[in-house]
């Protein structure tokens, strides 16, 4: 039997049910495991503890299937943690309340390195581990069935499957056939708290659309009436288009992406909203911060969700750096009782150090500032508390 031998004392994270075993926990592979293939791995007296994938090229070497010796890795095993997830998120978010959402979320849903999310009548994946890379066809076939899904479209296109031993690719990997040819939809039309997105899930962003948001979104419309908004690192809209149906009196979107800014205006468009109120700049966003804060403009608030600075602890003082200098550009650019609202989607940045990165960026902007409300990533995207690393979104409105 395929096996992986740990290190005298080195079985306590598995004791307290963390998914991950790092190389240098182990002292001995009994076998020969290839990428994917599922091990038993024991302490140093051989007493069992869990079922993992084996990952040769990941410092991750393996991740956790199952803590239950009894358990078999099979399709059945697949299915039901496959059904499961998804129940939990129908009880979650109704139909009604939106039709895209993330049914798997990995190691929160006990399936490391699978992400399912769900738009409208397709689905988008991401194969992050080599254990799911070894069960990908079953895995495909499970969610055809289980969410009767027109159409699943693979994205893993991110940098961490390089870390796995694994290449980067895009690809169509089901498609129903609807009697209405065979392309799928790469441009889809989903709803979410009563507004509707055109999402790019061939080209877009994660899988097309930052669906963490969504609560985040709804909350910074409510704060936005009668206000004049600036949306840093916009992307498609969807703060701006929260504002706006908030009753934003004006709002400036920035983003590097004239893609994602065409898309922006497609989507006031297709909300019927009105897109005169909507200023859009393309550029970075450092730099346009620097030249508004140099033409004296201000604004009651500001909004930044900037892409991931920090994705592991190791990069953290760099990020710290650039979140730093974001917020304290922002700060200086809201007019007195103006709210700054604020986010990290970096992991290696926790909510700790994330306040008091904005509370020295208030420091230095000379502006007294407090916590009105802080901010997580939405309950599709659940924290299992045996995983802490599942909680990266963090966000805090600060009135200034």
């Amino acid at each position: 039997m395929l096996t992986i031998k740990l290190k005298k004392g080195r079985q306590k994270s598995l004791l307290r049910r963390h998914p991950w075993v790092f190389s240098g926990a182990i002292a001995d592979t009994i076998g020969t495991p290839t990428p994917g293939d599922t091990v038993r791995i024991i302490d140093s007296d051989g007493e069992f503890l869990a079922w993992g994938a084996y990952s040769p090229s990941s410092q991750i070497r393996a991740r956790v299937w199952s803590w239950d010796e009894a358990q078999t890795i099979d399709e059945e095993f697949f299915g039901h943690r496959i059904e499961e997830a998804i129940r939990i998120r129908e009880d979650l978010l109704p139909n009604e309340q939106t039709n895209a959402l993330r049914l798997v979320y990995a190691e929160s849903d006990g399936l490391p390195g699978l992400i399912v999310d769900r738009y409208n009548d397709g689905v988008v994946m991401q194969v992050l581990s080599s254990g799911i890379e070894r069960w990908l066809k079953i895995v495909s076939d499970l969610l055809v069935d289980i969410t009767g899904a027109d159409w699943i479209y693979e994205r893993s296109d991110v940098k961490v499957r390089q870390l796995e031993g694994l290449n980067l690719r895009k690809r169509v990997i089901r498609l129903r056939n609807t009697g209405s040819g065979s392309e799928y939809p790469w441009l889809v039309n989903i709803h979410e708290n009563g507004l509707e997105f055109r999402v790019d899930v061939q080209e877009g962003q994660k899988t097309g659309f930052y669906l963490d948001q969504r609560r985040n979104r709804a909350y910074v419309g409510e704060l936005s009436r009668g206000k004049q908004v600036l949306d840093c690192f916009s992307y498609t809209g969807g703060f701006t288009i929260n504002a706006l149906r908030g009753g934003a009196e004006s709002i400036t979107a920035v983003d590097s992406s004239l893609e994602a800014l065409n898309q922006l205006e497609q989507n006031i468009l297709l909300n019927k909203l009105p897109v005169e109120r909507v200023d859009c700049r393309r550029g970075d966003v450092f730099q346009i911060l620097r030249s508004f804060r140099d033409e004296g403009r201000s604004f009651d608030m500001v909004i930044l969700d900037p892409p991931k600075f920090a994705p592991t602890r190791a990069q953290a003082e760099r990020a710290a750096r650039g979140y730093k200098d974001i917020n304290l550009l922002a700060m200086k650019l809201l007019r007195p009782q103006g709210l700054l609202t604020t986010f990290s989607c970096s992991g290696g940045i926790d909510m700790e150090l994330f306040q008091k990165i904005v509370a020295g960026a208030a420091l230095d902007a000379g502006r007294d500032a407090k916590i009105i409300q802080r901010l997580h990533q939405d309950v599709d995207h659940p924290v299992a508390l045996n995983f802490p690393e599942s909680y990266y979104l963090k966000g805090i409105v600060v009135r200034v």
